[in-house]
């Protein structure tokens, strides 16, 4: 576990390194700072750990060891060949806190979009480890993603495309930043939310095939991945712990929380006005405004008991 020099100090908010863990058969970068109980940031597609870079410095001043690892494949982390599925994910955070020697008893977990899913399959797998559940601007697999991807039912159309192997690599490969300034414009709130220099980072992490095709990977497992968290709930799986459910008003609204309210019947919906998709970066002050409450346990009644 070393830190890096590939980020000047002025990149990076205040109190926060970057480091990487040789962890689960591949290597993480991580972002950390603060002092206390782990709070895990988990950033979504196409994004890194920089996407939370707006609320590192505030959540950590709650009283929080925040981490906002780059997931497998993206960001500094290693280029891994496989383990893309949101369970191995769990595996890789998990593997994190230990090799960081860090409570697993009381974790917190906020992830958005791809980051999401995972913080869904880590809640899933240990339960009883995790204090607190944000989920952020997704559609959750095996609960609700497949009617999200549904094209033919007014679904979205880039599941089928980022799921089909090679394809999109082909097409995308030496455009990456005229794609992605397209993809922020539409997604945001506003065309111009998101500014020219985090699209060129964006663009910077994302380029050239191979790391193309580690993006997609994580797409290319949802089936799986809903499949697994199907037979979960059918077999009478729920999540008792305080969950969170946020969408922007001009993003996924409300219909998260609906989606996956009978496999976590104690979820809270909310929902940051006038934000698109990437709420962290849209809308930081009106994000944090959720966050904080609920992370320091102010904001919900603690773990329910589920018959």
């Amino acid at each position: 576990m070393t830190s890096s020099d590939s980020d000047s100090e002025d990149t990076l908010p205040a109190g926060f390194t970057r480091r990487e863990a040789h962890v689960n058969g591949t290597t993480l970068s991580y972002l950390t700072g603060g002092e206390g109980p782990p709070l895990v940031l988990l950033h979504g597609w196409p994004q890194t750990a920089l996407a939370w870079r707006h609320v590192l410095t505030p959540l950590a001043r709650l009283g929080f060891t925040v981490l906002a690892p780059d997931l497998r494949g993206l960001g500094r982390s290693a280029r891994a060949t496989s383990g893309y599925d949101k369970d191995t994910q769990a595996d890789d955070l998990r593997a994190l806190l230990e090799s960081l020697r860090l409570r697993r008893d009381d974790v917190r977990l906020v992830g958005h979009d791809i980051g999401g899913m995972v913080a869904f399959a880590y809640a899933r797998r240990f339960p009883d480890t995790v204090e607190r559940l944000v989920l952020a601007e997704l559609a959750v697999p095996g609960l609700g993603l497949e009617q999200a991807m549904d094209v033919a039912r007014g679904g979205r159309w880039h599941f089928g495309l980022f799921m089909t192997p090679q394809v999109p690599e082909l097409l995308l490969s030496g455009h990456e930043h005229a794609f992605f300034t397209w993809w922020f414009a539409h997604l945001a709130g506003a065309p111009d939310a998101i500014g020219e220099a985090d699209v060129t980072a964006v663009t910077h992490a994302y380029s050239g095939t191979e790391s193309l095709r580690c993006g997609f990977a994580h797409y290319r497992t949802l089936l799986v991945d809903g499949q697994v968290n199907r037979t979960w709930y059918e077999s009478g799986g729920r999540l008792a712990m305080p969950v969170l459910a946020i969408g922007g008003e001009l993003g996924a609204g409300t219909r998260l929380a609906d989606a996956v309210r009978p496999a976590v019947p104690g979820v809270t919906a909310a929902v940051v006005p006038r934000t698109g998709h990437f709420l962290a970066e849209e809308s930081p002050a009106e994000f944090l405004g959720l966050l904080s409450p609920f992370l320091s346990d102010t904001g919900k009644p603690q773990k329910e008991s589920l018959p």
